[in-house]
């Protein structure tokens, strides 16, 4: 399950990777992909912990 957080990262830097795109701008364009990157690993980090909590529930 996605956050706001991380949809918002995502959101961003695909804007910012095509903001540079448009301006022939690296320094924009890197720090999208950065940024986009980063919301991807925080919805895999999200999907890993509720596996998690889904898994000891089972448990119980």
């Amino acid at each position: 399950m996605a956050d706001d957080t991380s949809k918002k990262d995502k959101l961003m830097g695909k804007a910012k990777k095509a903001a540079g795109d448009m301006m022939n701008d690296d320094k924009t364009k890197e720090e999208g992909k950065r940024q986009e990157t980063e919301g991807k690993v925080k919805d895999a980090a999200n999907d890993v912990k509720d596996k998690a909590t889904d898994a000891f529930n089972d448990k119980k």
